[in-house]
């Protein structure tokens, strides 16, 4: 007997050239582009939490920008992100997209956001999608995440995976560590890679895994890998933006490239400023000050009381 086919079989799918070539005509970066960027073109993602960050990331040309929970712990100064709420991310996604135009914004769901039952998991998705995000990431590849993520992505909205070390486990991982380092740990990783690449999620994050497990892994899914701590091998790559910035003295992982020392940079500028507004040399007098047209408008203004200036610093 045989197979009935299926309507979609019967539709013309576009080549990953043809995506591609479309994405470069158009101003915001979609999921089918991102899709089609495997093996094909190497996928640039950062995170941004704000309007002026998300602005600049997004000028640059960045494929894709996370709104990570780690905004908790580089923008809100908690020891993880854990205790980062809903309304956090909310907030800082309408910030995020209202300073972009080009990237695909994809909102990260945090902790207890989609632990608690499905159907608060896809509720909750759904606000970062009426937030303005074009897709959501959620942490995990157990079967309790992948009925989340079937179910989310059958409200229709677009879900990126997050495998190997999902800082919202820390407690369960024991800190911020490498996984995948053993044989059973490796292929458990290799299943969940699989079963999210099943399920149909566009794209799966691997963090702090060892290379040749990403680049294994990476060969086995249909959909782009995008590496953070994972090797070269991915077919993208993510950074922290402040990490990338060398915004903070504090050591940073072995996976870090910095590419700028904006921190000292921009404490060099405050300690500057602070210097020349102490020893009087700030506002300058005449080119950073406004000015009344004549002494006489002054006078009518003011009568004839005497402005004394501020004494200037020895």
């Amino acid at each position: 007997m045989n197979e009935a086919i299926h309507p979609s079989s019967l539709i013309p799918h576009p080549s990953s050239s043809s995506i591609l070539e479309e994405m470069m005509n158009q101003k915001r970066v979609t999921v089918p582009a991102v899709r089609a960027m495997k093996r094909e073109q190497r996928i640039g993602m950062l995170t941004a939490y704000d309007y002026p960050s998300a602005k600049i990331v997004d000028s640059a040309g960045a494929d894709i920008i996370l709104v990570g929970d780690s905004l908790g712990m580089v923008v809100l100064g908690y020891p993880d992100t854990l205790s980062v709420t809903m309304e956090d991310m909310l907030h800082h996604t309408r910030a995020v997209v209202r300073g972009t135009t080009h990237a695909l914004i994809v909102g990260d769901m945090p902790y207890l956001s989609y632990h608690v039952s499905v159907e608060e998991s896809v509720r909750n998705a759904g606000q970062f999608i009426r937030a303005g995000a074009q897709a959501v990431k959620i942490e995990g590849g157990k079967p309790q995440r992948i009925k989340a993520i079937e179910a989310i992505l059958d409200a229709e909205i677009p879900v990126m995976g997050h495998i190997g070390l999902t800082p919202q486990s820390v407690n369960i991982i024991g800190g911020f560590k490498l996984q995948g380092k053993h044989a059973d740990d490796a292929r458990r990783l290799i299943d969940e890679a699989v079963a999210l690449d099943q399920v149909g999620c566009f794209s799966i994050v691997l963090e702090c895994v060892p290379t040749e497990l990403a680049a294994m892994i990476t060969q086995r899914v249909s959909v782009p890998t995008i590496g953070i701590g994972a090797g070269p091998s991915c077919d993208g790559q993510v950074l922290v933006l402040h990490d990338l910035l060398g915004l903070y003295d504090n050591l940073a992982p072995k996976f870090v490239r910095k590419y700028a020392e904006a921190g000292k940079e921009m404490r060099s500028a405050i300690e500057h400023f602070l210097e020349d507004v102490r020893n009087g040399s700030f506002p300058d007098a005449s080119t950073e000050s406004f000015h009344m047209s004549s002494a006489e408008e002054l006078k009518r203004l003011y009568g004839d009381a005497v402005v004394v200036p501020m004494p200037k610093a020895n």
